[in-house]
């Protein structure tokens, strides 16, 4: 049996993986900040640990990872969010025979901050829109002539996003940003397992149900040749080894603009059939294809419940109410139910901060894993 160390546990994707792990027959544990969380209480985990927060001691946060890591024996460390940044740095300091489930941390971020991710694209020779540094003399002629969106490199869940009409002044921005032209067309997202720059699987979806700029209701959809290129010459190119995501927009005329990548698992890891998610991290090796999970549509009931409510009077209303009664609920389990009947209780820290902070879930539910620009949190 292999000891797998998932090491967040508060988001819908840590307790997929746990249970695929589990029902493949791994010990699952699990390393977290917050001393209740969502994959805590289920029966998939032996046990969960509370470790420092990045934001209060990155050097004190690898070290307790370590501990843990050395005490309990781990097989495999298996980075589930964005913490997936800092868990990258325990690259050549793990006990042998202790595999950890990520790209080194120079690889994760080339991709992730938002300006070098252009770059990137342009070298694998995909397309990516019009982009330049938030000071840059460049910035003020790109705002002149297009549509636009200010965002900070090191951004996630939409945080600090800002869009702008065409000769909209630039904002003073309290972090390394870019300005980027704003393409019109249908935003599309992709999760993609992979192996030595080699596509397994690649999950294409939408947002149907959205919270701020998060999706809390996504529906899968059938990937065209351009998008499916796209993704595998992005990530031939990078030669990238594990979970990836990006962000995609397809304009009027069918071509494919890379908004962003999130080097690790999204939301899209939810339409993965449990076996499959298991092998790729057990065995990334096996040559097995990889199956999908028959359903089409999935959600986080209960933030899809409050954007139902939320526009109860308006024109999305019956839309909201169809996908909240016909997609599948991602934590609830009829074996394992008491991670979906706890969750506004595991759930309260993230409640609180999203109160105090007047933002959303999705914006707030990483501020203690944040990464900026400078490699300091």
């Amino acid at each position: 049996m292999k000891t797998v160390l998932l090491t967040l546990g508060r988001l819908p994707k840590a307790l997929e993986l746990a249970r695929a792990l589990r029902a493949a027959g791994a010990r699952v544990l699990v390393a977290e900040p917050f001393a209740k969380h969502l994959t805590g209480t289920s029966r998939a985990v032996e046990r969960s640990f509370v470790v420092t927060a990045p934001v209060v001691d990155r050097q004190r946060y690898l070290d307790d990872l370590r501990a843990i890591i050395a005490r309990e024996r781990v097989d495999i460390v298996v980075p589930v969010s964005e913490e997936i940044l800092h868990v990258a740095g325990l690259h050549g300091s793990l006990p042998d025979g202790c595999e950890l489930r990520c790209m080194p941390q120079q690889a994760l971020l080339e991709v992730h901050d938002k300006g070098r991710f252009v770059a990137v694209c342009r070298a694998a020779g995909v397309a990516a829109p019009e982009t330049c540094d938030a000071n840059a003399a460049e910035a003020r002629q790109l705002a002149a002539q297009h549509d636009y969106v200010v965002k900070p490199v090191s951004s996630c869940s939409g945080r600090g996003v800002q869009f702008f009409a065409r000769g909209a002044a630039l904002p003073a921005t309290a972090e390394p940003s870019i300005v980027q032209r704003r393409v019109q067309g249908e935003l599309l997202s992709t999760f993609s397992i992979a192996r030595a720059g080699e596509l397994c699987q690649t999950v294409v979806y939408r947002g149907a149900v959205m919270q701020g700029t998060v999706a809390v209701c996504f529906e899968r959809v059938e990937p065209s040749a351009a998008v499916h290129e796209w993704v595998r010459r992005f990530v031939a190119h990078t030669r990238f080894d594990g979970f990836v995501s990006f962000d995609l927009i397809v304009d009027a005329s069918g071509v494919v603009y890379g908004i962003e990548c999130n080097p690790r698992a999204t939301s899209g890891i939810h339409f993965v059939a449990p076996e499959g998610l298991a092998m790729a991290v057990l065995d990334p090796a096996m040559q097995r294809p990889i199956a999908l999970r028959p359903e089409r549509m999935q959600q986080q009931f209960y933030p899809c419940l409050t954007e139902t409510q939320k526009s109860m009077f308006s024109a999305g209303f019956r839309h909201n109410l169809r996908c909240l009664l016909e997609a599948r609920e991602v934590t609830w389990a009829r074996t394992d139910p008491w991670p979906f009947i706890a969750m506004p209780y595991t759930a309260w820290n993230i409640i609180a901060l999203a109160a105090r902070h007047r933002a959303t879930f999705g914006e707030v539910a990483m501020l203690d894993f944040a990464w900026v620009a400078s490699g300091r949190a």
